[in-house]
C-alpha cells in the first residue's frame, strides 16, 4: 500500500484510519518522503515540518489505538499557505521583508484543524503576500505546476495548489481575494473551495484585502474540501467578519444525482466578454451535458459584463492593499520583489471617491446577483479561459486576464472550482460553480456529483524523483 498512499483520497485515508488498517505515522512518512524526493524540482513547499509532523502523527496514531477517533481529519497530512500564522514557526508570506517573522499563535483555522487531528506537513509556496506573481526575485523559488514543470500553477496559492496536484499533501489551506484559491485548483487539476464571506475564519492569515479576502480548502476533490470544511466553518468572534450562522452537514447528498437542481450558465462571460480557447468551450459542454444526466435543469442566464465585476473587484482589492503595505513600501520597497511591489503599488492611484464609488457598485451587484439566484439553485461557467501559462510570463497581470473568478470576491458568494477534463497536451481545465451565500453544501454537492460523473479524478500528473 505504501507506493500509492500518497495518491488516496482524504475521504479513502480517513476510512482505513478510522478502521485501523492504516498508520498515521506511515501514511505521515510516505508524504515526507515524497517530498523529499519530488519537491527540489517543484518547490512547492517554503519549509517543510518533518520531525514536528511525526510527533503528530504519533500522537495522533497512539489516540486512535486508544479508541479516541476524533473524525475525518485525523491522522491527515496537510500543508498551510505560508500566509497562515502557526505559532513558533516561521510565517513569511514568500517575502523577503517577513523572512524572520515567527508569530506566537496559531491561526484560528491552523488551531481548528490541528485540534481536528490534522498533522501539518509545512508551510507552502505563495505569491508574495499573496499579490506577488510567480517571482524569480524572492528568497525562495516559485511554485511550479506538477502536469508541467515549465508551466505556472498559477496562484495566489500556488505551493498549495501545486501540492495537492503532486501528492505532497492530502489537502491545503489556501487563500482568495480574486480568485487565489480556484486559479491554482484550474491550473493544477485539483478541487479548490472559496467559501461564503465570513464562514471561515480569517484571523491569523496575513491579509491582502480586508473585504475581499476568503480562506479555504484546496484538495483533490470536492468530497475533500467538504471534509475540511466541516472543520473549518466555525464563528470567530475575533474575525470582524465572521458570520454567526448554523453551519450545515457539507457532505450531505454526496454521491447522488442533482435532481431537480436549477443552474444558469453565464454563458456571455466565456464566449463574448472574454472568450475561452477551443477546447475549454467543448470541456463545458460536455461538463453541461453530465449536469443535465444528473437530473439538473440546465439554462443560460445573464449578469453584468465579466469586466464590470473585474474592474470593481480591482479597484476595492488594490486600495485596500496599499493601505496594508503603505509604511513598508515606503520604507523599505527594495525588500518586495518586482511584482509584488508593482501590483501594492497600484492602490496609491486610487482615490477615496474612486473607493467609495466602487463599494456603491458592489451593493448593486450583490443585489442583482440575489434577485437571478431567485431563478436558479447555482451559476457555472469554466474557472480559466486558457490553460496554464509558462512561468514567468506573468500572465496574471496581462490585459487579457486568465480567469473568471472575482465576482464570486465581489459577492462573497460560495464557489468551488473542480477538473472538468484535459488538453490534448495533457493540462487540466477547471469548472466553476458558485451559489447562495451559506449554501455551500449545495456547491460542494454539485462539484463532488460532476467530479463523478466526468470520471477526472483517476489521473494524476507524472513526476520523476529530482
Amino acid at each position: 500500500m505504501s507506493d500509492a498512499l500518497h495518491f488516496l483520497t482524504i475521504a479513502e485515508a480517513s476510512r482505513l484510519i478510522q478502521s485501523r488498517k492504516l498508520s498515521p505515522v506511515e501514511l505521515t512518512q510516505a508524504f515526507l518522503t515524497r517530498i523529499a524526493a519530488i519537491d527540489p524540482a517543484l518547490h512547492s513547499y517554503i519549509l517543510v515540518l518533518g520531525e514536528t509532523a511525526l510527533a503528530e502523527a504519533r500522537q495522533a496514531e497512539a489516540e486512535i489505538m486508544a479508541g479516541r477517533y476524533i473524525g475525518p481529519l485525523h491522522g491527515i497530512p496537510i500543508a498551510l499557505k505560508d500566509i497562515y500564522c502557526t505559532a513558533g514557526i516561521t510565517t513569511t508570506a514568500h517575502s523577503a521583508l517577513y523572512a524572520n517573522y515567527v508569530p506566537q499563535t496559531d491561526a484560528t483555522t491552523v488551531r481548528l484543524l490541528r485540534q481536528a487531528g490534522a498533522i501539518v506537513l509545512g508551510k507552502a509556496a505563495t505569491w508574495e503576500f499573496a499579490i506577488g506573481g510567480s517571482s524569480f526575485d524572492l528568497p525562495w523559488p516559485p511554485a511550479r505546476n506538477p502536469w508541467d514543470l515549465e508551466r505556472d500553477p498559477s496562484g495566489s496559492s500556488s505551493g498549495s495548489g501545486a501540492a495537492v496536484a503532486a501528492g505532497l499533501c492530502m489537502g491545503a489551506m489556501g487563500s482568495d481575494t480574486g480568485g487565489s484559491i480556484r486559479g491554482p485548483a484550474a491550473w493544477c487539476g485539483i478541487a479548490g473551495h472559496k467559501p461564503t464571506y465570513g464562514l471561515v475564519s480569517r484571523r491569523g492569515v496575513l491579509p491582502l484585502s480586508y473585504s475581499l479576502d476568503h480562506a479555504g480548502p484546496m484538495c483533490w476533490t470536492a468530497e475533500d474540501c467538504a471534509l475540511m470544511m466541516s472543520v473549518l466553518a466555525q464563528h470567530d468572534p475575533q474575525d470582524p467578519a465572521s458570520a454567526n450562522v448554523t453551519v450545515p452537514d457539507f457532505t450531505t447528498g454526496f454521491g447522488g444525482g442533482l435532481a431537480g437542481v436549477r443552474i444558469g450558465v453565464v454563458r456571455h462571460f466565456f464566449e463574448t466578454d472574454a472568450p475561452a480557447e477551443p477546447e475549454i468551450l467543448a470541456a463545458t459542454e460536455q461538463t453541461l451535458a453530465a449536469f443535465r444526466d444528473l437530473g439538473a435543469v440546465v439554462s443560460d442566464v445573464t449578469l453584468s459584463p465579466f469586466s464590470f465585476y473585474d474592474g470593481i473587484a480591482t479597484i476595492i482589492s488594490r486600495s485596500e492593499a496599499f493601505s496594508i503595505h503603505k509604511d513598508t513600501l515606503t520604507a523599505s520597497p527594495e525588500k518586495y520583489g518586482a511584482y509584488g511591489r508593482q501590483r501594492l503599488m497600484a492602490g496609491a492611484f486610487f482615490s477615496g471617491t474612486d473607493y467609495v464609488n466602487a463599494q456603491r457598485h458592489r451593493a448593486k451587484a450583490i443585489a442583482d446577483l440575489a434577485v437571478t439566484m431567485q431563478d436558479v439553485d447555482l451559476l457555472v461557467f469554466p474557472s480559466a479561459r486558457r490553460t496554464a501559462d509558462t512561468l514567468g510570463t506573468n500572465g496574471m497581470a496581462a490585459k487579457a486576464a486568465p480567469f473568471y473568478n472575482r465576482p464570486f470576491n465581489l459577492t462573497g458568494s460560495p464557489a468551488v472550482s473542480v477538473c472538468n477534463g484535459y488538453s490534448e497536451t495533457g493540462m487540466p481545465f477547471g469548472f466553476q460553480i458558485g451559489g447562495r451565500p451559506f449554501e455551500d453544501d449545495l456547491v460542494l454537492r454539485a462539484g463532488d456529483a460532476v467530479e463523478r460523473t466526468l470520471g477526472t479524478r483517476t489521473r494524476r500528473p507524472t513526476l520523476a524523483a529530482a
